[in-house]
């Protein structure tokens, strides 16, 4: 699959994400919002939580029907958080309709789960999205998705495939890139594609803030429970910081230009975080990304505390200059647009109540699994330049056969990256490690 191939293959999705268009929804069964819609929520850690809260909030007559995860404890804490959010917030109480036999437990808990469920939501780890999209289409549900969608390029063409297939289904597919629901984001790139500052020549695009959470291993651990309790710090599982968060914006600065990047080059390391609790993955990304016009998109990324944060994104063009989301300025400083977002509502909450009034009028409208497969596919080739220390081109990324799944998944089965017997992991080595 070559670059102009896979771009034609998956044009079509709109600016803020959408098909343009109602079409008939021939797997739906909701004709009304009067029908119940049964969700199942896979992945219950804290954005599992966070997204079926947001789904039980919208207008329409919601149920949570049946629950997965890995972890038995995880459920539980997901469980309790739940239930106190509809008790605070006065939801009636039916819409939490998971009983002991529909809580499933264990790598293979997706595929009981999903079938209880109209709609299902994906909020594990980021390693395991391909599969559990790809369950979750063949069994013909709506699907909210987590961002990223995969963390190696073998995964991305898993997701396009299955993507093509929820096109074919008309099954909604909303992805958690939850600026393309926000209205500061959604006028300001509507402005910047409409010639407001002219011809784009330079976008920035910056997630740089302390970091997450870490947990340590614990002695009764297996690798791969060590591994899967302390994802964030494992390629295969997060895809590293820079496919986590940094995501975001990358992805906007694709929507800005209406288009992938056709190579990058850049750098990064660890320079603080440096112990065995961080695994594999870097503290900081620096990277130059280059589109097919020629223009230029300059990236960081980083976790380190004591620094300066800075998580946005800005647009320099021919004519003007975008410094913020909702600003944008003449050359001269003479302000065309400033957005005042304060009264906006909630973009997280805002993706939820698209799709599921959607669905309760029996519409095909959401298509988001292609542009969320590319932009991830933006920053895992970011990530593989950075490993690397080469030059990367998005056909040779994209076709990549590094596939970093373990072989099983089982407690006992290894992951690929194991520590050495001081329990130190493998840090990628630019000049020296292969990472396409």
């Amino acid at each position: 699959m070559d670059r102009r191939d896979f771009v034609k293959s998956t044009a079509a999705v709109g600016s803020a994400g959408l098909i343009l268009g109602s079409f008939p929804l021939q797997a739906m069964v909701h004709s009304d919002v009067s029908d119940t819609i049964k969700i199942a929520l896979i992945g219950c850690g804290g954005r599992g939580t966070g997204a079926i809260i947001q789904a039980l909030s919208t207008k329409q007559n919601v149920k949570l029907v049946a629950m997965a995860d890995a972890f038995a404890d995880r459920m539980q804490e997901s469980i309790t958080a739940i239930k106190k959010e509809i008790t605070d917030n006065g939801m009636d109480a039916s819409r939490f309709a998971v009983t002991p036999d529909t809580q499933f437990i264990g790598f293979d808990a997706y595929k009981k789960a999903m079938p209880l469920a109209d709609v299902v939501i994906l909020a594990t780890p980021p390693g395991f999205r391909p599969i559990h999209f790809e369950e979750a289409v063949n069994q013909g549900k709506q699907i909210f998705m987590e961002k990223p969608v995969a963390t190696d390029a073998v995964g991305i063409r898993r997701v396009l495939a299955a993507a093509a297939i929820a096109k074919q289904k008309k099954l909604n597919v909303v992805v958690g890139l939850q600026r393309h629901y926000q209205k500061v984001y959604q006028r300001w790139v509507e402005a910047l594609q409409g010639g407001a500052i002219g011809d784009i020549i330079a976008s920035r695009v910056y997630w740089n803030d302390a970091g997450v959470w870490v947990r340590p291993r614990q002695p009764q651990q297996t690798e791969m429970e060590y591994q899967m309790r302390n994802w964030y710090y494992f390629t295969w599982l997060c895809g590293d910081h820079i496919c986590e968060q940094h995501i975001h914006n990358l992805d906007v600065g694709n929507w800005v230009k209406q288009g992938y990047p056709t190579s990058v080059k850049g750098m990064g390391g660890r320079q603080v975080r440096t112990g065995k609790e961080y695994g594999e993955i870097y503290d900081h990304f620096a990277l130059e990304y280059e589109y097919a016009d020629g223009s230029k998109m300059y990236s960081e990324c980083r976790h380190i505390k004591g620094c300066l944060n800075s998580v946005t994104e800005q647009f320099d063009g021919t004519a003007g200059t975008a410094p913020r989301p909702g600003l944008i300025q003449t050359r001269k400083g003479f302000t065309l647009m400033k957005y005042d977002d304060k009264m906006d509502p909630n973009p997280y909450q805002v993706e939820h109540d698209e799709l599921f009034a959607a669905i309760a009028k029996n519409e095909y409208k959401f298509n988001d699994a292609e542009n969320g497969a590319k932009s991830t596919m933006t920053a895992i080739m970011g990530r593989m330049a950075a490993y690397s220390g080469q030059l990367v081109e998005w056909d040779k990324a994209l076709n990549s056969t590094i596939n970093l799944q373990p072989p099983a998944y089982s407690w006992d089965a290894k992951p690929q990256s194991l520590p050495d017997k001081d329990g130190w992991y493998a840090v990628p080595i630019p000049g020296k490690t292969i990472a396409v």
